[in-house]
């Protein structure tokens, strides 16, 4: 859930800079309207979108469906598009030379498939070991529900956790693993409702040293 009081956006817009230039970033243009100009906005067209399909929006349970859905995707699913919301991420000096892997598994990833915005349920499992920082555990959390709240493919979601923590821990020892649930599979086309789809990346020691990269494979079995 965001919480505006725990956002950095100039560390916001310096990790958007960043995943730029590793070509990871969401695609994105430019918008002028400010949240409410874009809650109205869509909230006009969603009512076209169910006047299109029927729907009678006189109807007392419906009338008020397109300003709740058009507050849904701006302030709940998809607050990860703005880099304003970016999580503070507090890091600390590594004073006590800290240099075994630090896990953090079975973080909870609610995303949207963007090819059809229908749900993406998983789990990211996400390590690191220190060089010169030490990151906040619940910050490891908070990435990964930043990169979630955005429409997504999740090969990309895997890869911006991996650079924004890069950027921010100043390492390349990082390990992100996401088995996620898609409804795009379940729900539609070929409504296979057994499927998980596994993406990972690895930098540093987790890629170069196959012992190190094993432990961690063995951790979050």
């Amino acid at each position: 859930m965001l919480d505006k009081t725990k956002t950095n956006p100039q560390l916001g817009k310096e990790v958007n800079d960043y995943l730029l230039l590793k070509r990871v970033q969401t695609p994105m243009k430019q918008i002028t309207r400010n949240e409410e100009q874009q809650i109205n906005w869509i909230e006009e067209n969603f009512t076209q979108i169910m006047r299109a399909m029927g729907m009678d929006l006189q109807d007392d349970s419906l009338m008020e469906t397109p300003k709740r859905y058009a507050k849904m995707f701006v302030n709940e699913l998809y607050w990860g598009l703005n880099p304003d919301n970016f999580p503070k991420c507090t890091v600390v000096d590594n004073k006590m030379n800290y240099d075994e892997m630090v896990l953090e598994k079975n973080i909870t990833s609610m995303s949207a498939c963007e090819h059809h915005f229908v749900t993406i349920n998983g789990k990211a499992h996400v390590a690191y070991i220190p060089d010169k920082k030490v990151l906040g555990l619940s910050k490891l959390n908070r990435v990964v529900e930043y990169f979630s709240r955005r429409p997504q493919i999740q090969e990309r979601l895997t890869e911006q956790i991996f650079y924004a923590l890069e950027y921010i821990l100043g390492t390349s020892d990082i390990a992100v693993v996401i088995d996620g649930e898609h409804y795009c599979v379940k729900s539609r086309g070929i409504e296979d409702y057994n499927s998980n789809t596994i993406t990972s990346k690895m930098g540093g020691r987790f890629k170069e040293d196959v012992n190190t990269r094993q432990e961690f494979l063995n951790l979050i079995k």
